[in-house]
C-alpha cells in the first residue's frame, strides 16, 4: 500500500512537469522563482494523492480516500513549524538591508535603475532572487512596472513599503530618497524584532496544536489498522455520510488550532495596484 501510494504521487509529479510548457519560457531568475513555488505544491499535490490512494486501499471507504487526501494537502501548511515564520522574519530582514544598499549605491550618484543592477548579484539571500529577477526585467520594461511586479513577487508588506518609495523617486516626487530608505530600513529592522518577540509567544499554542493532531491522527490509525472491525459500521452508506460529518468537524477543528498558532499577516497595500498602469 505504501508503494501505491509513492506511486501515484510520483505519476502525478510526472505528468504536472510534462504539462509544463516549452516554449517562450522566462528568464532563468524568474523561471527560478516561479519553480520553488510549483514544487512546493507539487509536492503537497503528491502528499495527497499518495494518502489517498493508501487509504482507499486500505478501507474501501471513498470518503476516508477524499479526507485522506485533504489532509495530505493541508496538513503540511497546517503543521507548520518555526522555519516559515523564520524565514519571513529574515526576508524582512534582509528587505531592510536591501533598501540600506540602495541608499549607499545612490549616495554615490547612481541613478535609481543603476543602483538596482549594481546590488543586485549581491542582494541578501533571502530575496536575491527576486532582486535579480527585477533586474533581469529592467533590460525589457519600464522600472514602474518592473518595481510593481517585483512588490507581486515579494508579497511583502515591507517590500512594499520600499517598492512604493521607489516608484514615487522614479517619478520624481520623492525627496531626499536616501533618508526615506534608512527610515525604511529601520522600521523594518522593528518589525521583524517584534515578529520574533510575537514568535516566541505563540511557541506554546503551535506545539500544542501539534500534539493533538498528532494524537488524533495516530489514534485514527491505530483503529484502522489494529481494530477493523470496530469500525465496521463507517463502511455502510449512512456511516460514509457520517465518516464525512466527523471529517469536517475535525478539519474545521484542526484549522481553528492552527490559526491559534499563526500571527496576523498585515494587508498588502500594493497588491490591488500591481497591475495598474504607471
Amino acid at each position: 500500500m505504501a508503494l501505491l501510494g509513492a506511486g501515484a504521487g510520483l505519476g502525478l509529479v510526472l505528468v504536472m512537469a510534462g504539462l509544463r510548457p516549452t516554449a517562450s519560457a522566462p528568464p532563468r531568475r524568474r523561471q527560478l522563482l516561479s519553480g520553488l513555488r510549483r514544487d512546493r505544491l507539487v509536492g503537497r499535490l503528491g502528499l495527497a494523492a499518495g494518502a489517498g490512494v493508501v487509504l482507499g486501499a486500505l478501507t474501501g471507504w471513498p470518503v476516508a480516500a477524499v479526507l485522506a487526501g485533504a489532509g495530505g494537502y493541508a496538513l503540511p501548511a497546517l503543521l507548520a513549524g518555526r522555519g516559515e515564520r523564520t524565514r519571513q522574519v529574515a526576508r524582512t530582514e534582509a528587505i531592510a538591508g536591501w533598501a540600506e544598499m540602495l541608499r549607499d549605491t545612490l549616495s554615490a550618484a547612481a541613478g535609481l535603475e543603476q543602483a538596482i543592477l549594481a546590488t543586485a548579484p549581491v542582494a541578501p539571500v533571502p530575496i536575491r532572487i527576486e532582486v535579480l529577477a527585477l533586474a533581469e526585467r529592467l533590460g525589457n520594461e519600464r522600472l514602474i512596472p518592473a518595481l510593481r511586479q517585483f512588490a507581486t513577487e515579494l508579497a511583502d508588506p515591507t517590500g512594499d513599503l520600499v517598492v512604493a518609495a521607489l516608484v514615487l523617486a522614479s517619478g520624481n516626487e520623492a525627496r531626499r530618497l536616501a533618508e526615506l530608505l534608512t527610515s525604511l530600513a529601520t522600521a523594518a529592522r522593528d518589525q521583524a524584532a517584534m515578529q520574533l518577540r510575537v514568535e516566541a509567544g505563540r511557541a506554546r499554542i503551535r506545539t500544542s496544536s501539534r500534539v493533538v493532531v498528532g494524537a488524533t491522527l495516530t489514534f485514527a490509525g491505530g483503529l484502522i489498522i489494529l481494530n477493523r472491525s470496530f469500525l465496521s459500521p463507517f463502511g455502510t452508506p449512512v456511516g460514509q455520510f457520517m465518516l464525512g460529518v466527523i471529517g469536517l468537524l475535525f478539519t474545521g477543528a484542526f484549522v481553528w488550532l492552527a490559526r491559534l498558532g499563526r500571527p496576523t499577516v498585515p494587508e498588502r497595500f500594493l497588491a490591488a495596484q500591481t497591475t495598474v498602469a504607471p
